[in-house]
């Protein structure tokens, strides 16, 4: 009987437990099927995506995730032991990379995981990390948003990035933004160097921000898909979808509070500008449309950002009455961790934090008349980090940055006006400024007013954080307007405390259910309203007077501050009408304002199937006949061996070369003896621009000998003394004299251009 007692109880038992967990899974597992949905819609081979999902399962999540639980002291849920742990996954691949591609084993990367892996199976004290139980579960309601948040932004990229950039060109006609090839040079060269040089020029070091491409490169080494399907299909959306995961646990742990987190990420990849033009111009600077796929650094940088803000969070001191288990001491490892990966994933990240720390510092002083040995701890922790990147890893190059305040809104003002104008203009463009880019963060000062200023010094560091953004963006300027960085750097502490202020206020509204219901669902309406009406008003502003393109701006702020003041004198009106509507005005006011920049994202798309990879950005042409003798090269040579070849120009402008040509180190991913120069560190900045000449005369000479004029001498010089073994003419330049032929085998040829080998 107690057998059959034993075998009846089990299917009731474990039906239930085997139905909530399949329910709880839902929502990451329905995210997962769009985001594949969406890459095998535009190509991507199934078995690469197979592949991928293995390499982050195994490779980055498993490892990460054991980490990570050892070092935080209790567990608190599931997704943020994987969202936390990917970071930390991403991290340990880092090191691991360096280290196997430094003794010349990048094709045995795939093993490093067994480093993590073996010791938490074979130590006891480790071997619970296996298995843990949560005692908390996240909200069905915030997975299913933040799922919403992640499917809403992949069809973003469908439509700007994917759709318009095929894994390899298809045909003559093919555009491409100008950075991304320079970015999957990168790549390549990360596949088997550190530290990396610059591609274009072989021998020349790099001083630049890259660790974010070397993941890219682990990302190929490790899973073996082939690295432009990584570049331009899988790493893009899956670093977006990990940083949206990542601002909502990193959001509710250190608010304590659920939504907080999940509006954090709606604010950051779903709303977009306010601008209110055509979506092509993007004034001053974008903070995440355009630039999650134009610079993928950025949106790695993130990845390894948030989780530093929670462990410093942690440091500094956390808000008061949030039920969230501590990080405790591990949250020194783990801002020790994501501040050494940080140094060089993004120049922009450790600035804004170690300036966050000084005003956490400063106010806490001033206000508390002490300050805690931790933030001064943090504080040098983070100062060693930059004095690290800037010695180290930028060898103190500037890279352009100069102290230029207000460089970055100077183009908007027209010269020879009064003082009286000047002062309303300047007035005017920096209102346009905080628009555009900070009006997603209206729920900060919310919160300012709640708190009658008194914030915790969690809050402070956030503050922080997102002031320092904008202010070293106003202060310093870049000739290629790189200084946005910081800006987009700052906005990750500032979507937090943005959204810490509207759920503050939300919380004080106290909406029953059917309130919350209506809110979404006028919220939604408002976005799409305001998004049909960008639409159908876009148009081409002029460039003349200087001032006209914020324009468009600035009359829609007007209009839509004209209708808020409408709303507010009828506001007691409509509360006699419907009650309910009292004491909530202010939650639909900041909702409304948080939103008003929905249709970004939206202009954004649909202007790159106008104009496309970037809009009004500079494009390069990137013919099907160029990437196939790169790939050939690629597939038929050693990743020490150098090319040569005869294109250096984007353009030649009134005899002045336009040095910012890639494709060749991009698709061969093989340095190359001389290249397009414009982008080493030691020409960014120079007064010509991507016009000033190559530094080197004699190896330029050498160079296009090769092609123009080649002699046994001359071949044997550039094979010996700098390694060429190969030699790409592009004919549609210049066509290759016919001695090469007899000086060097010829190996591919298509319609346009011919890869020899050196003898």
């Amino acid at each position: 009987m107690t057998t059959l007692a034993t075998g009846d109880a089990a299917p009731s038992a474990v039906g239930p437990r085997r139905r909530r967990a399949a329910v709880r899974f839902a929502p990451a597992l329905a995210g997962y099927a769009a985001v594949a949905a969406v890459l095998l819609t535009t190509g991507t081979p199934a078995p690469d995506l197979g592949r991928w999902t293995a390499y982050a399962l195994l490779a980055v999540l498993l490892p990460g995730t054991l980490v990570f639980r050892a070092l935080r002291r209790r567990p608190h849920t599931l997704v943020e032991d994987l969202a936390m742990g990917a970071a930390v996954g991403l991290v340990l691949e880092l090191t691991a990379w360096a280290a196997f591609t430094a003794v010349g084993a990048p094709g045995w990367l795939r093993l490093w995981p067994l480093a993590v892996l073996a010791p938490f199976a074979a130590v006891p004290a480790l071997r619970r990390h296996w298995r843990v139980r949560y005692d908390t579960v996240a909200p069905a309601g915030w997975a299913l948003a933040l799922t919403a948040v992640v499917a809403g932004f992949t069809l973003y990229l469908y439509e700007s990035f994917l759709t318009v950039n095929p894994v390899l060109p298809t045909d003559e006609g093919q555009a491409q933004y100008i950075d991304l090839a320079f970015q999957l040079s990168l790549a390549g060269a990360a596949t088997h160097q550190v530290p990396l040089e610059v591609p274009q020029v072989a021998g020349e070091p790099l001083h630049y921000h890259w660790f974010g491409f070397a993941h890219l490169a682990a990302t190929s080494l490790v899973s073996g898909v082939d690295l432009p399907t990584v570049f331009f299909r899988l790493a893009v959306p899956a670093l977006c979808a990990l940083a949206a995961v990542l601002v909502a646990v990193v959001g509710w742990r250190i608010t304590g509070r659920p939504y907080a987190g999940v509006v954090a990420a709606a604010l950051l990849f779903t709303v977009g500008e306010f601008g209110f033009e055509n979506g092509w111009r993007q004034l001053f600077g974008t903070q995440a449309t355009f630039i999650v796929w134009g610079s993928p650094s950025m949106t790695y940088s993130w990845v390894l950002l948030l989780p530093l803000i929670a462990a410093l969070g942690e440091i500094v001191g956390r808000a008061r009455g949030v039920a969230v288990p501590p990080l405790g001491r591990g949250a020194w490892v783990l801002a020790a961790l994501f501040l050494a990966a940080s140094t060089g994933a993004k120049a922009s990240t450790v600035p804004v934090v170690l300036a966050a720390l000084a005003f956490t510092a400063v106010l806490l002083l001033a206000v508390r008349r002490r300050l805690p040995r931790a933030v001064l701890v943090a504080a040098g922790l983070t100062l060693a980090a930059q004095v690290f990147a800037t010695a180290v890893l930028f060898a103190f190059e500037s890279h352009g940055i100069t102290v230029d305040p207000f460089s970055g809104l100077r183009t908007y003002l027209p010269e020879g006006r009064s003082a009286g104008v000047t002062v309303v203009l300047w007035a005017a463009v920096l209102l346009a400024f905080l628009l555009s880019l900070q009006l997603r963060l209206a729920g900060v000062p919310a919160l300012l007013r709640l708190r009658r200023g008194r914030l915790e010094p969690v809050q402070l560091l956030l503050l922080g954080g997102a002031l320092a953004g904008p202010a070293i963006y106003l202060l310093v300027g870049h000739p290629g307007s790189s200084n946005q960085y910081f800006t987009r750097t700052g906005f990750a502490f500032g979507v937090l405390l943005s959204a810490w202020g509207w759920v503050e206020v939300a919380d004080r509204a106290a909406l029953s259910a059917r309130g919350r219901l209506l809110l979404g669902v006028g919220t939604a309406g408002f976005a799409v309203l305001l998004t049909a009406v960008q639409l159908g008003s876009a148009t081409s502003t002029p460039a003349i007077p200087a001032y006209a393109p914020v324009l468009p701006l600035l009359r829609w702020a007007v209009a839509l501050t004209l209708v808020a003041l409408l709303v507010a004198l009828c506001w007691p009106a409509l509360v006699g009408r419907w009650p309910g509507l009292a004491g909530r005005g202010g939650l639909l006011l900041l909702t409304a304002v948080l939103v008003a920049g929905a249709p970004g994202l939206v202009m954004d798309a649909a202007a790159a199937r106008q104009q496309p990879n970037g809009g009004a950005y500079p494009v390069v042409p990137m013919p099907a006949s160029r990437v196939e003798a790169a790939r050939w090269v690629h597939a038929h040579s050693d990743p020490d061996d150098v090319v040569a070849t005869n294109v250096h120009c984007r353009a030649v402008v009134d005899g002045w070369c336009d040095a910012r040509t890639f494709w060749l180190s991009g698709y061969a991913e093989r340095a190359v003896l001389v290249e397009g120069w414009a982008f080493a560190p030691r020409m960014v900045g120079l007064p010509e621009g991507p016009y000033a000449p190559f530094w080197d005369a004699d190896r330029l000479r050498a160079n296009d000998a090769a092609f123009t004029a080649p002699t046994a001498s001359g071949l044997a010089a550039l094979r010996d003394r700098y390694g060429v073994r190969w030699l790409v003419a592009d004919r549609g330049v210049e066509p290759e004299s016919p001695t090469l032929r007899t000086l060097a085998d010829l190996r591919f040829e298509n319609s346009r251009t011919a890869v020899y080998r050196l003898r």
